[in-house]
């Protein structure tokens, strides 16, 4: 019983080991990162985003903020490993270690006389004879004979002054730490021991880790179910028109998993009512949109008119339970969306090509989620290709204001922001209408808007100029610039009930053939980040050309100062198509803001595949070809035509030949490389 009670007390400190070995690191790392938060504001200051909740300061706010479930645990833990401290304290107290000179009472050194008259007193107090109880027996019995004897005897005396022990030196003991209560069971602790190592040790990691694949088999590592991505892998179409991606988006297995009740069915027949100029549907035959409307699925029309709500700003005459499927909703939307963006920028062609158009139209569809935005507004109109939509994402804005100001001659929203200070508040005030803090609240908002510029560079390394077939090299610097001075910051968007970061899209594209060559996510908000990856990239480009160590580091420190400034790296490599001119587009796409969005032509000429070894010199009028080697191409051309005419074992092989060769393609290079090798012969 002794032992056991000594392996139970080391329970609670077997428990406070396990507890603090992942706790104190855990809890170290997370006061760090909130040491080295940013102090400055980066979200928008304006009345309507006060208004709406997102960034309240108040002690609600910072304690709703802390009262996550990762700091909730941490704070019981903490809780419960103070309270193990304690107990373990107070436990070690009552552990009473055996000292024969103290349980007599007695200095050490003392003769054998003064050790029994010790002895004699406190068996009159002790004793069974003396006093009945029971605890006065056990201690007697434990501690005063035992400490009588280690004293008087000679040999016990001796061991306890040498090992400390009157038996003398102690063996090695290895104890259980459990709790007492499962060693106190006469008979039935093994049985309940076997059961707690195989429910502690075996099923309850079981259990876990069959929770966790059952999860992980659904999900993405961006937490988006595979269905999802399979479904939007197989409706997203080259021809997918903006207005049409609304369709695909929706039909995200996450939204058919949120339940269709039947009482839902009168508030969404009103929602449909007042959306229903924005559904797309054909005005000439009305009655039979509408019912193929209501025929699809339920959780897509739900999903759907609740999109429609955010995009209409019509959410307030949503139900209570309506409202809860809205936030989740709208909490799903940006994670579904940039899924969405990447199933039209990946590879689809042979050439390794992603679809523009669907990806432009998801990015405008996103835009208009976060600024609460109907998707007509973004019809061109005779002043802006964006239509009013840009507008409409001012505070204090209105198609109403929007048509008084357009009498001025102030149609687009670059003219609005160009205009100066003074000249914007008067059209403001005077035009419009508005108050001088409602003029304000625009005016931080305008301070808050992203101006991009794009450096873009494109090279095959160590060539000059770019033949079909090269591995090409595309190194872009994307700068973002605001007039508030910030460079990572959270956009205006008051009808968006959730924190939302600025996403950029940098895509390369051939805007006619509806090809994205090249995709780049940018993140303009962690600054670290972006500096490891720019010095990275910019170090091994360096050593790649031979650059010299200090070449190299001057590099680096210039990538350094750029991102610093607000610019962010772009590199990635694609392989140059067949000969011609490519007049090519840059976009650089937010999927949070409308109207700043960047594009930049650029026209990247692919020449002609020369035989190996040779290359020739770029020029404004193309390729300078080197000495002798024109009249080589003609006799090269005549024997590529006799070489098909004279082995082409049929008709059809013959046309490819000669439609590969008038493509430029490399098997011209391979058929003049064996013709001259048979003329040498």
């Amino acid at each position: 019983m002794a032992a056991s009670e000594e392996n139970s007390s080391l329970f609670p400190i077997f428990i406070l080991t396990i507890m603090a070995l992942p706790l104190v690191p855990y809890t170290i790392a997370k006061l760090c990162r909130a040491v080295s938060k940013k102090a400055r504001t980066i979200h928008c200051q304006c009345s309507e985003c006060e208004r709406s909740g997102k960034y309240k300061k108040s002690i609600f706010k910072r304690i709703s903020n802390f009262s996550t479930c990762s700091n909730l645990t941490l704070v019981l833990l903490w809780v419960v490993m103070i309270f193990l401290i304690y107990y373990i304290k107070n436990m070690s107290r009552e552990v009473q270690v055996f000292e024969p000179f103290s349980i007599l009472g007695l200095e050490p050194g003392v003769s054998d006389s003064e050790i029994k008259k010790a002895y004699r007193r406190l068996s009159i107090q002790y004793h069974p004879d003396k006093n009945p109880d029971p605890e006065a027996h056990k201690y007697f019995v434990e501690f005063i004979s035992k400490a009588y004897q280690a004293l008087t005897d000679p040999i016990s005396r001796e061991n306890f002054e040498k090992y400390g022990h009157p038996d003398g030196r102690q063996g090695f003991q290895m104890g259980i730490a459990l709790p007492q209560f499962l060693l106190d069971i006469d008979g039935a602790s093994g049985g309940i021991l076997l059961l707690w190592i195989v429910g502690l040790c075996i099923l309850l990691p079981l259990v876990v880790a069959v929770i966790y694949l059952s999860r992980s088999s659904k999900y993405t590592g961006n937490y988006v179910m595979h269905q999802t991505l399979s479904a939007y892998y197989y409706l997203m179409k080259p021809s997918l028109a903006p207005n049409k991606v609304m369709e695909v988006f929706t039909k995200a297995a996450e939204y058919m998993e949120i339940p269709v009740r039947r009482t839902d069915d009168e508030p969404l027949q009103k929602l449909f009512m007042s959306v229903r100029s924005e559904l797309n549907l054909d005005l000439k035959n009305i009655k039979q949109e509408q019912a193929k409307f209501w025929k699809q699925h339920p959780a897509i029309v739900k999903t759907e008119l609740l999109i429609q709500a955010q995009l209409t700003r019509e959410s307030a005459v949503l139900s209570p339970a309506l409202l809860h499927d809205f936030s989740r909703v709208l909490e799903l939307a940006p994670r579904l969306l940039e899924e969405l963006l990447k199933m039209a920028v990946i590879p689809r062609t042979a050439q390794g090509h992603g679809w523009l158009r669907p990806a432009i139209g998801v990015v405008e569809l996103s835009q208009c989620i976060v600024q609460a935005v109907p998707l007509s507004a973004r019809k061109s109109s005779a002043g802006s290709s964006e239509g009013i939509a840009p507008f409409l994402q001012l505070p204090h804005f209105s198609e109403a204001i929007i048509k008084k100001i357009s009498r001025k001659k102030v149609r687009s929203f670059q003219e609005l922001q160009e205009m100066s200070l003074e000249d914007r508040s008067e059209l403001l005030t005077q035009v419009a209408g508005l108050s001088a803090s409602d003029v304000a609240d625009i005016e931080k908002v305008l301070e808050m808007m992203p101006s991009l510029t794009i450096d873009i560079t494109c090279e095959t390394e160590g060539e000059e100029g770019i033949q079909e077939g090269d591995i090409v090299t595309i190194q872009a610097w994307v700068t973002l610039k605001r007039p508030n001075g910030l460079i990572g910051a959270l956009p205006h968007a008051p009808f968006f009930p959730f924190h939302k970061e600025e996403n950029y899209w940098f895509l390369l594209a051939d805007s006619v053939s509806n090809n994205v060559w090249f995709s780049q996510r940018v993140n303009f908000m962690e600054e670290a980040a972006a500096i490891t990856a720019a010095s990275k990239a910019i170090g091994e480009t360096m050593e790649g050309s031979g650059a010299s160590i200090r070449e190299t580091n001057d590099a680096v420190r210039e990538a350094i100062e750029k991102v610093k400034n607000g610019s962010r790296l772009v590199m990635g490599k694609f392989q140059a198509p067949a000969e011609g001119t490519y007049n090519l587009t840059c976009f650089c796409l937010c999927d949070s803001w409308i109207g700043c969005d960047k594009k930049m032509p650029m026209k990247v000429k692919i020449l002609k595949r020369t035989r190996a070894g040779t290359r020739g010199m770029v020029t404004e009028e193309g390729v300078m070809a080197e000495d002798g080697m024109e009249e080589e191409e003609e006799i090269e051309e005549e024997d590529y035509d006799d070489y098909e005419s004279e082995y082409s074992e049929d008709e059809d092989e013959k046309k490819g030949g000669s439609k590969k060769k008038a493509n430029g393609s490399l098997n011209k290079k391979e058929s003049s490389s064996e013709e001259s090798g048979s003329e040498e012969e």
